[in-house]
């Protein structure tokens, strides 16, 4: 018995709204996982259209609103399967059909993303991990940017996500990893990882 390769992973990205939301598009074969459908769906649809698939899952990394504005629109137009943390499910505007604690896979399309929970710019954001042309790209929502975490309202909440953030993210991959955050340009944790103290000290 043979078992069949998966189909390769590619990676479309598009920036919607005024607040610069990064959506992801991880495309396998003629399907597409979307992160976070934060604006836009007509634009969202089409970014899969062009990539020759149909959204047949999405993950809303966190609760906030900016992240999750086309959720709606996009879930009733796709059927797709709606994933995010269980932390943060009750706030989200449409159900959820797998909610995801730490440690847990997303399954699609052939492909295994393991899931991590950071905690602390919500209650509970997703990150998933995908390799994609023999790299480590880390989809990290709103929990980690280049030169620093997230927002975070509180000293317990800002401890939280740092240590999360150390323990799942940092200590977890290599330094080559890339860094894809819910907004603006992408990073490694090779080029993060010297300021680690400097976060800790400054407190964000």
């Amino acid at each position: 018995m043979t078992t069949q390769t998966p189909t390769e992973l590619s990676l479309r990205q598009l920036s919607v709204s005024e607040m610069d939301n990064n959506c992801y598009l991880l495309v396998a074969g003629d399907e597409a996982l979307l992160i976070d459908a934060a604006d836009n769906a007509p634009a969202l649809l089409n970014l899969a259209e062009e990539a020759g698939a149909r959204i047949t899952a999405v993950l809303t990394t966190h609760r906030h609103p900016d992240h999750h504005r086309a959720l709606v629109e996009v879930l009733e137009a796709t059927g797709a399967t709606h994933y995010a943390s269980f932390l943060d499910t009750p706030a989200l505007p449409a159900a959820v059909d797998v909610e995801l604690n730490h440690g847990d896979t997303i399954e699609f399309a052939g492909h295994s993303f393991p899931v991590a929970i950071l905690r602390g710019h919500t209650p509970g954001g997703v990150a998933i991990s995908a390799e994609i042309d023999d790299q480590t790209h880390l989809f990290v929502g709103d929990s980690l940017f280049p030169g620093g975490l997230g927002k975070t309202t509180s000293e317990s909440d800002f401890v939280r996500l740092f240590n999360d953030v150390s323990k799942r993210i940092f200590d977890v991959y290599s330094d080559d990893t890339i860094v894809e955050p819910g907004h603006g340009a992408s990073t490694t944790l090779g080029a993060e990882r010297p300021h680690l103290e400097i976060w800790w000290e400054r407190r964000w």
